[in-house]
């Protein structure tokens, strides 16, 4: 059922009664905007709240779609959206020292006054425009009966003791490996997703619109918003985090990305829905209130630079954290069915390692790998491949394929008929077609056996085929790196039986970071 429609003299009466107060704040912002530290958080709240049911109540009536409305509309959410941003701005700064955060080498806390300075100017031009669309709707903007300490923030310095009794959790030095393990998986995403260097001045707005979408932001700020509720919930206020000194650090890690993508992802909001492409219609001689391209640089400079640069910092400290509090265990996999531990299985592996930061070992026959030195994996393929061949000779010797009046007049045939009856029964795998087969002069002094096996060796050697093997290894260490090795071995170690790369499995979506 169509709803019936509204006049405009009860609609704007009805919007006259409800706006009052964010005209009236809007009015304060412009008078006194001149005003050192005008901006505080109870002029921000007020801004938020009253923009916030405002704007609802506009879009409930179709505000949004109706030529003579929009623009108010669209101003509502703009005070709504910038008086947020600059509300999280301004909790980063007050944060900063609860933060602890790791030197970076830049001064955060001075790019942050300047971006609260930046969305300030947006804010207040923002509230002018308001107040003039008011003007042009006949809505009555109440007088600035306000001093102008009226939202002044007066904050003694100090803390209230703390003086709680601390919980004692049995689980939460596993909840910290969980937690650091997290966020550097969490960490590898960003970084592969997120844009690495500053917008060049000719670059081109698409170039940078297109990864740094409002639906991805969101994304990553919901994952870090997960983290830190992870931590309120089971670290928070526990002996653990009295006695480790740097595991409120890392919490202060966790926030600070946590806000900082919240900015990031409501720029990219009012870019997309406001000033890209798809922006609304601007009357004529009216300019944007902000520039996409402008408001793009401080995303990216401010918001997204900053990002990455706590991101790393925090990095190590993770690392380190899992040091403290890994639970060592054990794994035992079977080897690469391609070749062995080459080039990409032992790489991905190494990387896993490194990813965490722990000490894990592959051991086999008695004897211990490195497993973050690839070179160090490389090594095991000389005893796999003396594995795979005892295991074909004793094949080939207990499937009787070397008959007993065997001569030696027609060695080739024989190989290539026992590697075909071998490849049918799944015990080696054939590259190469038609395979050559190097001819060998008869030697009665020289069993068969032996001939057969020189030539296998000769033609795996030269990758021409491959044995299949059981040959199973053992890594020792920290269990969230084992498990992410026995999750990249369930699969393979990302590639097929003839080399060719596979998706690697989720979970292990970080490694993408590392190639």
């Amino acid at each position: 059922m169509v709803p019936p429609t509204i006049s405009y003299e009860e609609f704007q009466h009805l919007i006259a009664q409800r706006s009052g107060a964010l005209l009236r704040a809007s009015s304060f912002l412009v008078a006194y905007g001149q005003s050192p530290k005008i901006l505080t958080r109870p002029l921000l709240g007020e801004l938020l709240f009253q923009s916030t049911q405002l704007e609802e109540l506009l879009d409930a009536y179709g505000a949004r779609t109706n030529s003579l409305w929009e623009q108010f509309r669209s101003l509502v959410a703009a005070i709504k959206l910038f008086s947020y941003v600059s509300y999280e701005l301004l909790h980063i700064q007050h944060s900063i020292p609860a933060y602890r955060l790791l030197d970076i080498g830049e001064d955060f806390e001075k790019h942050t006054v300047e971006a609260i300075a930046f969305t300030e100017s947006i804010l207040a031009e923002a509230a002018r425009r308001l107040l003039e669309e008011a003007e042009r709707l006949h809505l009555p903007v109440p007088e600035i009966d306000l001093p102008e300490e009226y939202y002044s923030e007066r904050l003694p310095p100090g803390r209230l003791p703390h003086d709680l009794d601390t919980r004692k959790l049995d689980a939460v030095s596993q909840t910290i490996s969980m937690l650091a393990t997290s966020f550097l998986n969490l960490a590898a995403e960003c970084k592969q997703w997120l844009p690495k260097d500053s917008m060049k001045t000719d670059t081109q707005l698409c170039d940078y619109i297109g990864p740094l979408r409002e639906d991805k932001l969101r994304s990553f700020e919901l994952r870090f918003h997960n983290l830190q509720s992870l931590y309120d919930t089971y670290v928070s206020t526990t002996e653990t985090e009295g006695v480790d000194p740097e595991i409120p650090v890392l919490r202060g890690h966790i926030s600070v990305v946590l806000h900082l993508l919240r900015i990031a992802r409501d720029f990219a909001h009012y870019i997309e829905r406001h000033a890209g492409p798809y922006r609304i219609h601007l009357p004529p001689g009216r300019k944007r209130l902000v520039e996409p391209e402008v408001l793009l640089r401080v995303m990216l400079n401010y918001s997204i630079h900053f990002v990455i640069q706590y991101l790393n910092s925090a990095e190590n400290l993770c690392r380190l954290m899992l040091h403290r509090y890994t639970e060592i265990g054990s794994v035992e996999v079977p080897v690469p069915p391609y070749r062995g531990f080459h080039v990409r299985p032992s790489t991905l592996i190494a990387n896993i390692v490194l990813h965490y930061g722990s000490d894990v070992t592959m051991e086999l026959d008695g004897k211990t790998y490195d497993a973050k030195a690839p070179l160090h994996l490389f090594r095991a393929n000389e005893e796999i491949n003396a594995h795979k061949r005892r295991d074909i000779a004793d094949e080939i010797i207990r499937m009787n394929l070397i008959p007993a009046d065997s001569d030696q007049q027609d060695i080739p045939s024989l190989i290539r008929s026992i590697l075909m009856t071998l490849a049918e029964y799944n015990k080696l795998i054939i590259y190469e077609k038609p395979l050559h087969i190097e001819p060998t002069p008869p030697d009665k002094n020289v069993p068969l056996l032996k001939l057969v096996m020189d030539e296998i060796i000769r033609l795996q050697a030269a990758g021409k085929i491959d044995i299949f093997t059981d040959t199973k290894v053992r890594f020792i260490g920290d269990k969230r790196v084992l498990a992410d090795i026995e999750l990249l071995a369930r699969h393979s170690y990302g590639e097929d039986l003839f080399g060719n790369n596979i998706p690697l499995p989720d979970g292990l979506e970080y490694l993408r970071y590392y190639r």
